[in-house]
C-alpha cells in the first residue's frame, strides 16, 4: 500500500522562518495565532491525514461511488465515518467566519491543512473543498437571510456545497448555457436543466447539499450578460431551518472517470427544482467567479499534493529497489545489485520532483498569506498590492503548478518501472487522480489565455511591475550573498527574460492576437519558473542564515542543494519558452484546418 507522511518540517519552515506567519497577529481576527497554535494545527492535521484519510485513498479508488435507483449515492467504505470525524474535529470550519460558527483561522493555515488532505486522499478532500467555495460565494453575494439560513450548517460541515456550471453542450463558454429559471410567484424560481461533471453532486455524508447553479431567467439577454446564480438545496428548508421536503434535483448518473473515483462526479437533473436568486438578476457570473477563483487556487494545491505523495513513494522505492550497478562502481557490494537511487537519471526525476514540490509549496503559501493580508489590512495600498498579486498569480498557480505536477507525478511512476503500471503499488492512482487538475476549473490553456489576455494588462500592468519592484529590492538587499550566487544570478536572469517575453507579447500580440494565444502557455510557464525562482531565492537566504548561525540540522543544507538543482537544471527552461514565444503564431497556424 502507498505511504504518506505529511511534510510538516517543510511546512513549519515556510510558515515560521520564511513567511513569518506570526505577523498576522497584528490583524484583529488572528491575535492568538502564535507558533504553538500553528504547530498544533499542523501536527494534528498530519495525524488525521496520515491515520484516517490516507488508508482510504486506495479504497475509494477501487470501490468508487454507487448510485441507486432512487438517485441516491453511497460513498466508498469508510468515507462517511471519516467525514464525520472531520466535522467533529472542526477541520471544515478552520478558516471560516466566526459569525457563522467558524474558527476564524488564517486561510494560510487552511491551505496548509488542505495540502495534507488532498495529498492523502484527493477524492475525499474534494467534498469539503468545494463547500468552501460555495460558502465564499454566498458570503459575497447572498442576502442576510440566505447567509443565516445556509452558512452555519455549511461552515460546520453538516451540509456540503457544489458548483453547477458545465452543461453537455458547453464548458468554458458559459454564454451557451441552457438551464432556465422561471419565477414561481413565491419569491423563488423553478430551475430546469442538466448539469454535468458536478463534483460531490450527491452523496451520503451530509444532511443536505447546497447546489449553486448558473441559469438563465426567461427573457434574459443572450450570452454571459444574461446569467444568474441560484441556491438550489437538495432538501428545501422548513420554517425552523432544518432540511424538509426533497427538492426536484437528482443525480441522473455518476460519470465513469479516469480517476478520483471516490468522489461522486454526477450528472445533475433539475426538474423545476425550487431555487433562490443570489444577488442581482443577470449578474451571476460575478459571484460565481469568486467561487471559481477560490477553486483554482485549490486545484493548484491538488497538483502539489499528488506530486508530493508520488515523490514520497518514489523516493522510498528508489532506496529499496536493487537494479544494476552504479556507473562509478558498486555501492552495495554485499548485494546482487545497487539500489536504483545511485543512477543519475533516477536522481534527475527525484530532484526535479522535489525541487518543484518545495518551490510550489512556497508559492502557494506566499499567495495564501497575501490573501489573508488583503482581507484584514486597513492599508489601502497594501491591500491593492495583495489583490494585484492574487489576480496575476491565480492562473499561474492553477495552470503551471498542475502542468508541472502531472509531469513530476508521471516521473515518480516511471521510477517504479513496470511496477508503476501495476495498480498494486498505487502510483497509477496518483497519475490518474492528478490528470483532472489540468482540466477542471478552467483548462490550463484557458488559464494561460486569462493570464496573457486579462491579468497581465490589468491596471496597466501594475501587478507585474509591483512584483518586479519587490524582486529588485530583494536582490539589492542580498547582492552581497557570496555563498548564494546561483540563486541571485538565476533570479536576476529569470526576471530579465520574463520582462523580454512580456514586451514581445505586448508589441506583437496587438499586431496579431494569435501571437498572444500561441505564446500564452509558454508565458505562463515562464511566470511559474520566475516566481518559483523568487521563492527559492527567499528560502535559500533563510537556510544559509541558519547554517551561518551554527545550525547542524541536515534540513538546511538539503534545502540549498534542492534549490541549486532548481536554479541550475530547471530554470534554464526560461530560454526555451522565450524562444518559442518569439516564433509567434505562424508555425502553428500555417496549416489549413482541413489538413489536420
Amino acid at each position: 500500500m502507498p505511504i504518506y507522511q505529511a511534510p510538516t518540517r517543510d511546512m513549519k519552515f515556510l510558515l515560521h522562518e520564511v513567511l513569518d506567519v506570526e505577523q498576522l497577529q497584528k490583524f484583529e481576527p488572528f491575535g492568538e495565532v502564535d507558533r504553538d497554535l500553528v504547530d498544533a494545527i499542523i501536527d494534528e492535521g498530519a495525524k488525521f491525514c496520515e491515520g484516517v484519510l490516507a488508508p482510504l485513498n486506495i479504497v475509494g479508488d477501487h470501490e468508487g461511488c454507487t448510485r441507486h435507483e432512487d438517485g441516491s449515492v453511497t460513498t466508498p467504505t469508510g468515507f462517511k465515518d471519516a467525514y464525520k470525524q472531520m466535522v467533529e474535529n472542526g477541520w471544515v470550519a478552520l478558516n471560516k467566519d466566526p459569525e457563522y460558527g467558524g474558527q476564524g483561522m488564517p486561510g494560510l493555515l487552511a491551505i496548509t491543512v488542505g495540502e495534507m488532505q488532498t495529498a492523502s486522499n484527493m477524492a475525499f478532500a474534494m467534498y469539503p473543498g468545494l463547500t468552501g467555495g460555495a460558502i465564499k460565494a454566498i458570503e459575497v453575494g447572498g442576502s442576510p437571510e440566505q447567509k443565516q439560513a445556509y452558512l452555519p450548517n455549511m461552515v460546520s460541515g453538516e451540509w456540503t456545497g457544489t458548483m453547477n456550471l458545465t452543461e453537455p453542450h458547453c464548458g468554458t463558454d458559459l454564454g451557451m448555457l441552457k438551464t432556465k429559471a422561471v419565477p414561481n410567484g413565491k419569491g423563488g424560481y423553478k430551475i430546469s436543466g442538466q448539469k454535468i461533471f458536478i463534483s460531490a453532486g450527491e452523496h451520503d455524508m451530509a444532511d443536505n447539499i447546497i447546489h449553486l447553479v448558473l441559469a438563465r431567467i426567461e427573457g434574459a439577454p443572450e450570452g454571459t450578460k444574461g446569467i444568474s446564480l441560484f441556491i438550489v438545496p437538495k432538501f428545501k428548508l422548513n420554517d425552523d431551518g432544518t432540511p424538509g421536503e426533497r427538492n426536484t434535483v437528482v443525480c441522473g448518473s455518476i460519470e465513469e472517470k479516469m480517476g478520483i473515483h471516490g468522489n461522486s462526479t454526477c450528472v445533475m437533473n433539475f426538474d423545476e427544482a425550487e431555487g433562490y436568486l443570489i444577488g442581482e438578476e443577470n449578474k451571476g457570473l460575478r459571484v460565481m467567479f469568486v467561487m471559481m477563483n477560490e477553486a483554482r487556487i485549490g486545484v493548484g494545491m491538488q497538483g502539489l499534493g499528488q506530486s508530493d505523495v508520488a515523490y514520497q513513494n518514489a523516493a522510498a522505492y528508489a532506496k529499496d529497489r536493487l537494479q544494476g550497478r552504479a556507473l562509478t562502481g558498486p555501492k552495495n557490494e554485499d548485494g546482487p545489485a545497487d539500489p536504483i537511487i545511485v543512477h543519475p537519471d533516477v536522481r534527475r526525476m527525484l530532484m526535479e520532483t522535489r525541487a518543484f514540490n518545495e518551490g510550489a509549496r512556497a508559492l502557494l503559501y506566499w499567495a495564501a498569506m497575501h490573501e489573508d493580508i488583503e482581507k484584514h489590512t486597513k492599508d489601502e495600498k497594501l491591500a491593492e498590492k495583495c489583490d494585484d498579486y492574487l489576480g496575476l498569480l491565480t492562473p499561474v498557480i492553477k495552470g503551471y503548478l498542475t502542468d508541472m505536477s502531472m509531469r513530476t507525478t508521471i516521473d515518480c511512476q516511471q521510477i517504479f518501472g513496470g511496477h508503476g503500471f501495476i495498480e498494486e503499488w498505487g502510483m497509477s492512482q496518483f497519475v490518474r487522480d492528478n490528470r483532472i487538475a489540468l482540466i477542471y476549473e478552467g483548462a490550463n490553456g484557458i488559464q494561460a489565455l486569462d493570464l496573457v489576455g486579462r491579468k497581465l494588462a490589468r491596471n496597466g500592468g501594475r501587478a507585474l511591475m509591483t512584483l518586479n519592484q519587490e524582486i529588485d529590492a530583494f536582490l539589492k538587499d542580498n547582492k552581497d550573498s557570496e555563498s548564494l550566487p546561483e540563486f541571485m544570478e538565476g533570479l536576476t536572469s529569470a526576471k530579465t527574460k520574463l520582462t523580454e517575453a512580456t514586451m514581445w507579447l505586448m508589441q506583437n500580440g496587438m499586431k496579431d492576437p494569435n501571437n498572444a494565444g500561441a505564446g500564452s502557455v509558454d508565458y505562463m510557464h515562464m511566470m511559474g519558473l520566475a516566481t518559483l525562482a523568487y521563492m527559492w531565492a527567499k528560502m535559500a537566504v533563510v537556510a544559509q542564515a541558519k547554517i551561518d548561525d551554527g545550525s547542524n540540522e541536515d534540513f538546511y543544507p538539503n534545502k540549498l542543494i534542492t534549490g541549486r538543482y532548481f536554479m541550475l537544471r530547471m530554470l534554464p527552461m526560461m530560454d526555451a519558452h522565450l524562444a518559442k514565444i518569439k516564433t509567434g503564431a505562424e508555425p502553428m497556424m500555417a496549416m489549413e484546418a482541413a489538413a489536420f
